[in-house]
C-alpha cells in the first residue's frame, strides 16, 4: 500500500537547512492500522504530509498503491488525493455554512457522480458513522464528537485506499475520544487502511503498530501490545 524509500525532507536553502526527515524507509501494508508518535519537531507531521501527498520529499521515492508519487505532476496529484486518500483532522475542517450532508459530499464535487448519487452516498456514510438523523444539521449545531464523525464520513465518501488521521481526538474529551477510536477500529476491521498521528499513548494503543520518531528519524517500529 505505502512504500517509502530513503525519503528526506529539507527546509531552507544554502547553508541554512533543516532536515525534517532523514533517509526514511517505511512500508505499510493494506489493512494495517498504524500510529505515528513523536514529540514536536520529531518529523511526524512532515512524514504525514508527504504520505498524504500534501508535501514532496527533497529526495527519495514514495509509492502509493504501486504508483510512484514523486513522479506525478500537481494536477494529477490532486486527483490521486481525492480518489485514494481520506483525511481526518484534529480541527475537523468542516465548512460552517454547509450541512453535515453537504460537508460529507464535498470530495464528490470533483468527480462525475451526479448530485442525487452524491447525496445518497453521503447519507449512507452518515448512517455508517451513526449520524443518519443529523444530515441537515450544520457544524455549530453538533457536538465535537459529532463533527468528527462528519469528518470521518467525508473521509470515507470516495472509498479511499488509505485514511490519514492527524490527531483525530485532539479536540475531544476522553469519553468522546474513545467513541471516535472505536469507530476507527470498526473501519479497520472492515478492511480500511489507517495511518494516524498522535502524541497520546492511550490513543496509539488502539493501533496494530506504533512507529516512534525523533529528530527526523524512525527510532522504533513495533507491533502494539494490545
Amino acid at each position: 500500500m505505502i512504500d517509502l524509500q530513503n525519503i528526506s525532507r529539507l527546509y531552507g536553502s544554502g547553508d541554512i537547512q533543516v532536515a525534517a526527515l532523514k533517509d526514511i524507509s517505511l512500508t505499510i501494508d493494506r489493512n494495517e492500522f498504524v500510529a505515528i508518535m513523536g514529540t514536536s519537531g520529531s518529523g511526524k507531521s512532515t512524514l504525514m504530509n508527504i504520505l498524504g501527498c500534501l508535501d514532496s520529499p527533497t529526495s527519495g521515492q514514495y509509492f502509493l498503491t504501486g504508483q510512484q508519487i514523486s513522479a506525478v505532476k500537481d494536477q494529477q496529484l490532486s486527483k490521486i488525493r481525492n480518489e485514494n486518500i481520506g483525511f481526518i483532522f484534529q480541527s475537523f475542517h468542516l465548512l460552517p455554512r454547509l450541512t453535515a450532508l453537504n460537508n460529507v459530499t464535498i470530495p464528490l464535487r470533483y468527480t462525475d457522480v451526479s448530485q442525487q448519487q452524491a447525496d445518497q452516498r453521503g447519507l449512507d456514510m452518515l448512517a455508517r458513522v451513526g449520524l443518519a438523523d443529523r444530515s441537515h444539521h450544520k457544524p455549530f449545531e453538533m457536538s465535537g464528537g459529532q463533527r468528527q464523525r462528519v469528518a470521518i464520513a467525508r473521509a470515507l465518501i470516495n472509498d479511499p485506499s488509505v485514511i490519514f488521521a492527524d490527531e483525530p481526538t485532539g479536540n475531544l474529551d476522553s469519553t468522546t475520544s474513545a467513541e471516535i477510536m472505536d469507530l476507527l477500529c470498526q473501519l479497520h476491521l472492515s478492511g480500511q487502511t489507517i495511518v494516524m498521528v498522535t502524541h497520546e499513548e492511550s490513543i496509539a494503543a488502539y493501533a496494530q503498530r506504533i512507529i516512534r520518531m525523533k529528530d527526523g528519524n524512525i527510532i522504533e517500529d513495533l507491533p502494539c501490545a494490545n
